[in-house]
């Protein structure tokens, strides 16, 4: 996330928390698409982390979003006298850090996936420029795949601080999840509250499939890990009062309300007010709503405590005010690109949206967890009501199509969305993904080092 939000209108009651959420539908005409993507920045040189102040003559973090400003005009964002990231005051985007120095794009919301691929060009251009400069590349993977923890860098933001020091006391991959790890997410609309249920029921169904095909971290610490996506493997025990796969998504009654109670549920980490974050960790949100929180005193809700909270909640679908698919490990651009023009494929047409509801509908709660549970190590080979997700994963993908072939939303060349599906057909196909191909190299050309990532995953 790029920048905490700021509405200090007061909140006071569960229905004033639902009616925030319900205010995000919106007519299907005004569906956007907003991409986000993390990459790791690494010393050119030597293949070593970028600390947020330079130990080098060419600078760090800080000075890699200077650079970057200074190509854009963007404004800055700060914590305190830390410069953590800039933003488009036009709505072009945003750019933060997260907690390991990783670079992170919150793209603007787009109309169609033409636009997007056109996002991610430019700022690649723009932050590559700005990085050799200083002597720094990005390396785009599920997770870093060579430094430990202790060798990671920490950013200097104080939502981080609080966090990483949470984390411990609540699962055991928590700092790993923060520190070492990069994701791509799509973020899309609803037009209505069943329409918002059904799309996040079958993004959640969907999102091991999502995880199988992007699946992009096979290395740690310089060494095979075991699995395709270390990363999705990762979450499974970072927080599970604010992580997984929501299985009363699928129960009935389920809605914004339900939503909303299942929130009011999760442990608060912060409240902040003016530019201080004022450490809650643990803490309950309807103490909050009741200004009865002991940390602070008479202190009440505002808009701001309620979509910071969302911010803080990890599911493998995030409903706040669209729905943030979370699956993914980040990749190049065209696998990124990819995870936008499959998702908008299956939401954005209603003939698609039902055929990949059908798709799912008949999996239960067991069957939805045990595939998720299985997706980071087995990946396409995995099963699901006892079929494959490779062959799954070739119904939705033709689902996908047919739905972005439908929008039909043409580039200048006259070709449609569903150009940007060829990377998945040939994953679909093979069976092979990004993580497979890194480990054969690993084991051949590579001789047992992952150094060459640095130059193979260079985005």
């Amino acid at each position: 996330m790029a920048r905490d939000v700021t509405d200090l209108t007061p909140v006071a009651s569960r229905d004033e928390l639902v009616a925030w959420l319900e205010a995000g539908n919106k007519p299907s005409e005004a569906f956007r698409i907003g991409t986000e993507h993390e990459k790791i920045p690494f010393y050119l040189s030597d293949f070593a982390p970028v600390p947020y102040e330079g130990r080098r003559p060419q600078g760090g973090i800080r000075a890699l979003l200077k650079a970057v400003q200074e190509k854009t005009g963007w404004e800055p964002i700060c914590d305190g006298e830390a410069l953590i990231g800039l933003f488009d005051e036009t709505g072009g985007g945003a750019i933060s850090l997260e907690p390991g120095g990783q670079f992170e794009l919150s793209g603007a919301p787009l109309q169609t996936i033409h636009e997007t691929r056109a996002e991610f060009d430019t700022h690649l251009k723009i932050a590559n420029a700005a990085a050799v400069q200083n002597g720094i590349g990005f390396v785009s993977l599920g997770m870093s795949p060579l430094w430990t923890l202790a060798q990671t860098p920490v950013m200097p933001k104080s939502r981080y601080k609080i966090m990483t020091a949470y984390m411990p006391k609540v699962g055991t991959r928590g700092l790993d999840m923060m520190y070492r790890t990069c994701t791509v997410q799509v973020n899309l609309d609803f037009a209505s509250e069943a329409d918002m249920v059904k799309k996040l029921r079958v993004s959640l169904a969907l999102q091991p499939l999502a995880t199988a095909l992007f699946a992009n971290s096979p290395f740690t610490e310089g060494k095979l890990n075991g699995r395709l996506s270390e990363r999705s493997e990762i979450w499974r025990d970072t927080d599970n009062n604010r992580a997984g796969m929501l299985p009363f998504a699928f129960e009935d009654g389920m809605g914004f309300e339900r939503y909303v109670d299942y929130a009011l549920q999760v442990p608060m980490y912060f409240v902040k007010r003016g530019d201080t974050y004022h450490d809650v960790a643990g803490a309950d949100f309807r103490a909050l709503l009741e200004g009865k929180l002991p940390q602070l005193p008479g202190e009440r809700a505002t808009l701001s405590d309620w979509a910071n909270h969302l911010s803080t909640i990890f599911p493998e679908v995030r409903l706040k005010r669209f729905l943030e698919m979370r699956g993914a490990d980040a990749g190049s651009v065209d696998h990124m690109t990819a995870l936008s023009a499959f998702f908008v494929g299956l939401f954005y047409d209603s003939t698609a949206l039902d055929a990949a509801y059908d798709l799912i509908k008949g999996w239960s709660a067991e069957q939805r967890q045990s595939l998720r549970d299985g997706v980071p190590v087995q990946g396409l080979s995995a099963t699901i009501a006892g079929r494959r997700l490779q062959d799954i994963g070739r119904e939705a993908l033709a689902i996908a199509r047919l739905g972005l072939k439908t929008r039909a939303r043409l580039d200048g060349a006259g070709a449609d969305e569903s150009r940007y599906l060829a990377i998945l057909d040939r994953r679909i196909e093979t069976g092979c993904v990004a993580a497979d191909e890194l480990m054969a190299h690993y084991k051949g050309d590579w001789a047992g080092s992952v150094e060459p990532t640095f130059t193979t995953c260079r985005i």
